[in-house]
């Protein structure tokens, strides 16, 4: 796994030790950490802020995720910061080996989320966020020889997520709906643009049932471009989420990334851990 600098693990506590809390949301209702640093599902951004603040206090989360697929895998670090509800901040590490090649390929994502308005529990309109990250590409060698154009971009997504209690059969079901522009090559690991840039909107969609107060069993699906007409698949899991405590999740997922640098049926597992402050 990587792992998150000492120091900036350091400022994330600073900024919670004034006013951290974890008692006002219901359980789960945040999510878990996604792949790029971001609050949500495991490979889609929801509305909801990462970690338990509330309107009057801060959280701080961190995660260590790992996706393993026949030919690739996928090890990704998160910190988050929620600040009163209003602003997330994260940053991530991400480190993709290429088991056929022998090749690691590195990149660094900083993310920011600001709810604009809505309240994914208590209000009739679903919570809207617009979310951003950027990303820096560490070992580009490969991507420019695939034609890949830049080794920095930038997502911006709008996401919606609404959760109703009591909606199927008296189990509580949550659903988001997440649309992105982005010219990223299988989320920037490969780089960014290429001869074959045609659509930039991509959608992102997830859906939840929780089984009780501490299962979520869901299913999320990821629209990517193939701007280096490799055949770059969409994405898709299915998954379940244990929220044993609001300062710990787990999350196993079953992946199906399709095509990967034009390698067909990538498919395994998705594991993740997140703790909050």
């Amino acid at each position: 796994m990587n792992k998150i600098s000492p120091l900036l693990y350091g400022c994330f506590l600073a900024l919670c030790s004034a006013n951290c809390s974890a008692e006002g949301k219901i359980l789960a209702t945040p999510g878990v950490s996604q792949i790029e640093g971001s609050g949500g599902g495991g490979i889609v951004p929801w509305a909801q802020l990462a970690g338990y603040a509330t309107e009057e206090s801060i959280s701080v989360s961190a995660a260590c995720s790992r996706v393993t697929v026949k030919d690739f895998s996928l090890d990704s670090c998160a910190l988050q910061a929620n600040l009163y509800d209003k602003i997330e901040l994260s940053y991530a590490k991400q480190s993709f080996e290429v088991t056929p090649l022998k090749l690691n390929l590195k990149q660094n994502i900083i993310g920011a989320k600001i709810n604009l308005f809505g309240d994914l529990v208590y209000s009739t309109m679903p919570q809207v966020s617009l979310g951003i990250q950027s990303k820096r590409l560490k070992t580009s060698d490969v991507a420019f020889s695939l034609g890949a154009k830049k080794d920095t971009g930038t997502d911006v997504y709008i996401a919606a997520s609404k959760l109703h209690l009591g909606f199927i059969n008296g189990y509580n079901w949550l659903w988001n709906v997440t649309a992105r522009h982005t010219k990223s090559n299988q989320l920037g690991l490969l780089g960014f643009g290429g001869s074959h840039e045609k659509k930039k909107i991509q959608l992102e969609v997830s859906s939840a049932i929780l089984l009780n107060r501490h299962l979520a069993l869901g299913v999320e699906f990821r629209q990517k471009p193939d701007n280096l007409n490799l055949g770059e698949d969409h994405w898709k899991d299915i998954f379940i989420a244990w929220f044993p405590n609001k300062h710990l999740s787990v999350t196993l997922a079953y992946v199906d990334l399709g095509s990967i640098a034009a390698i067909d049926k990538q498919t395994g597992w998705y594991l993740s851990t997140m703790w909050y402050l």
